[in-house]
Parts: structure tokens; C-alpha cells; sequence
């Protein structure tokens, strides 16, 4: 599997099955982590980690505390695409890492990225 990327008006294909969004909260200041896999029914959300809590971040119910993460296995159905629009109002955009690497992406105010499997 690989996963696209639209951002900017164009397509990046990346040749991964796992990949973790990062991101800092707009109000808190506080990092939150995805972890997500790329898979035939789509997108799938695997792991979700927060630093903190407070203002519309609060850890899933089943979460444990690791290394100071707050660390949980949300129950979502695979996604076809994620979309993501940039606020402004954080001091930065997302960071998506893989094995190969990170790219940083939106991270001026009203960039739209989005994310699904590549057919």
C-alpha cells in the first residue's frame, strides 16, 4: 500500500504502510500523536497519544500513562481520507513521520492537506 498526500494542489505518493501524525494543540500548547496504518479498507487508526488534557483533549477512556503520554487504542473505522485545515492559531503545522522520515505539512493558516490510500 502506499499513501497519497494532497497538499498545495498536489499529489504525493508515498510508498509506507504506517505512518504517525503529530500536531500541537491550538489552545493547550500540548503535542498529540496519531498512529495510523495504511491498509485495503483504509486508513486505520491504531494508537492515539496526548502530553496532556484539557480543551476538547481528553485521553479515550482506556488510556494509560507512558513515559508522561497519555496512551489509548481509539475505536474508529478505517477511513478513505483524512482532511486536515490549518487554523493558525498553532505554532506550527502537522509533522507526519515514517520510517523514512518526517515532512512537516500546513503550516500556514488555511492550508488543506489530506491523506488516503493510493489506488
Amino acid at each position: 500500500m502506499s499513501l497519497c498526500i494532497l497538499a498545495g494542489g498536489k499529489v504525493t505518493a508515498l510508498a509506507i504502510s504506517a505512518f504517525t501524525l503529530s500536531w500541537t494543540h491550538s489552545v493547550q500548547k500540548t503535542e498529540w500523536r496519531e498512529t495510523w496504518s495504511v491498509t485495503p479498507a483504509g486508513l486505520e487508526l491504531r494508537q492515539a497519544e496526548v502530553k496532556g488534557s484539557g480543551a476538547g483533549m481528553e485521553p479515550g477512556a482506556d488510556a494509560v500513562l507512558k513515559d508522561s503520554w497519555w496512551v489509548w487504542a481509539p475505536k474508529l473505522p478505517p477511513q478513505e481520507r483524512i482532511s486536515l485545515a490549518a487554523s493558525g492559531m498553532t505554532p506550527g503545522g502537522w509533522r507526519l513521520c515514517h520510517a523514512g522520515g518526517c515532512m512537516e505539512l500546513g503550516a500556514t493558516a488555511g492550508d488543506e492537506v489530506s491523506f488516503s490510500g493510493c489506488r
